[in-house]
């Protein structure tokens, strides 16, 4: 199920350098993150709890399926990349359902903390219930968890005022039914773009790179992560993850 992208400003304009080992390799390629037959290069990360029955991430259809439709007990549940990756541009594509009413996002340059439980780090926001605030970026690193972008007060709410002009979003029974997102992270400027309109770029300068992301190694280089949301229901695909280093 591939996708021929028409890549817009944010990837094909920036000068992107990558800070990944072994990157002479594939410095400048796109690379698929997800084979479409199975988990290979990822691995889900949840308290222990959330660990048995039902899996909330599985392949289906060529797809990586999230799921926690009937099942709103749980904590936070992440699909974690086994590498990490510094400077880059990530494209992929989502699937949304009206009948999922949950929150989810993609992790950048993140971190689970097996002992708390918790992934630290950058979040791209994907939320169907009010698609407006998707490729806005949460910050879930502890002691800050709040919105890089927009820029608001500590405590408040993102709302679609603070949405693009012309922001665009589908559900899986309109067009193709697919969105595109695409996060580009060098440095510290973090942008992202949905369905081809720009949404976010942020120079996270003197907070990514601050004390309390050091201290928990995240900011400039982690893994990559899909989020299900605590005590939430939700039902997203994904497909054609691709990366680019250089």
């Amino acid at each position: 199920m591939k996708l021929i992208y028409a890549i817009v400003a944010i990837t094909a304009g920036l000068g992107v350098a990558g800070c990944s080992a072994g990157r002479s390799g594939t410095a400048g390629k796109w690379q698929s993150l997800f084979n479409g037959e199975n988990l290979e290069g990822w691995t889900v990360k949840c308290k222990p709890g959330d660990a048995a029955g039902r899996p909330y991430f599985t392949v289906e259809n060529g797809t990586i399926l999230a799921d926690s439709i009937g099942r709103k007990d749980h904590d936070y549940v992440w699909l974690a990349t086994a590498r990490e990756y510094g400077d880059f541009s990530l494209r992929l594509r989502f699937q949304a359902y009206r009948d999922s009413p949950g929150n989810s996002g993609v992790q950048i340059r993140s971190r689970y903390d097996e002992a708390a439980g918790w992934m630290d780090g950058p979040q791209v926001d994907v939320n169907p219930p009010g698609p407006w605030r998707c490729g806005m970026i949460w910050d879930e690193t502890r002691g800050v968890q709040h919105w890089l972008w927009p820029n608001l007060p500590v405590g408040q709410a993102a709302g679609e005022a603070q949405a693009p002009k012309g922001w665009k979003f589908q559900h899986h029974d309109q067009g193709d039914g697919w969105n595109t997102l695409e996060i580009t992270a060098i440095g510290m400027r973090v942008r992202t773009a949905m369905n081809g309109v720009a949404v976010a770029d942020y120079d996270g300068a003197g907070v990514l790179d601050d004390a309390v992301h050091r201290e928990h190694q995240v900011g400039e280089r982690g893994v990559i992560a899909l989020q299900v949301h605590k005590d939430d229901e939700i039902r997203l695909r994904f497909a054609d993850l691709e990366i680019q280093e250089r």
